[in-house]
């Protein structure tokens, strides 16, 4: 593998990780209001929880037992289902937290961010289908053509951006892209509102929202796959 393409190989692998952390969803909402309301280091660890449970995922792919869940649509729905009910009580537990203000002390969570992040990343739909469909082509040995694939196999720039897959690099890549936004999120949000003791509350109340309304969508999924 020349330089290039093992460049190339470990940037991709980090759009991807970035592709997997940054979308607005209930995972962020976990690290926003851990940040908000008790400092980076709670908001940081919310989000080692979530990155923990990709680690999970991947180690199960590759033992093959993605593929069982992937043919196991009751699991799926159960999952999922799990995941929809544990929104709900990360509403009411947000909701909880309208009355504190910005402590700016990660030790005050005591872990309870990381295991937030985790269990609810364990069952996420989303998390789950981008490791039945899109990690298991990541961890699967060959070779992409970005530029063919994306423009036509006969362009001038056809060969020249080539990101090999089933490598660790792509993986390293990855999880490099996931460990950059955990880092970056939190510490944009400290810095941002660090002195307003008033956008604490506000972050808690637009978390609630968030999980209850995600809450909503996991078990109709849920619903829906079951039936």
């Amino acid at each position: 593998m020349s330089l290039f393409e093992t460049v190339a190989t470990v940037g991709a692998g980090v759009v991807f990780g970035l592709a997997l952390a940054a979308p607005p969803g209930p995972m962020n909402a976990v690290i926003a209001e851990e940040s908000v309301v008790r400092g980076w280091q709670a908001g940081f660890t919310a989000g080692l929880g979530a990155m923990v449970a990709d680690a999970c995922f991947l180690v199960l792919s590759l033992l093959g037992a993605v593929t069982v869940v992937q043919r196991s649509p009751t699991l799926q729905g159960v999952m999922v289902g799990i995941g929809g009910l544990l929104l709900w009580y990360f509403a009411y537990d947000a909701v909880r937290d309208l009355s504190v203000t910005f402590q700016g002390d990660g030790a005050a969570s005591n872990g309870r961010g990381f295991l937030k992040a985790f269990t609810l990343a364990i069952t996420n739909p989303y998390q789950i289908v981008f490791w039945l469909t899109v990690g298991v082509g990541l961890l699967d040995p060959g070779r992409i053509d970005v530029l063919a694939t994306a423009l036509s196999p006969e362009s001038p720039l056809a060969g020249r951006l080539i990101v090999r897959t089933g490598t660790p690099l792509l993986i390293a890549g990855l999880f490099a892209g996931i460990v950059a936004w955990i880092v970056a999120f939190p510490a944009a949000l400290v810095a941002g509102r660090e002195r307003v003791d008033r956008f604490a509350p506000a972050v808690a109340a637009l978390s609630a929202i968030a999980f209850a309304v995600f809450g909503v969508l996991f078990v109709l999924d849920a619903i829906q796959t079951l039936l």
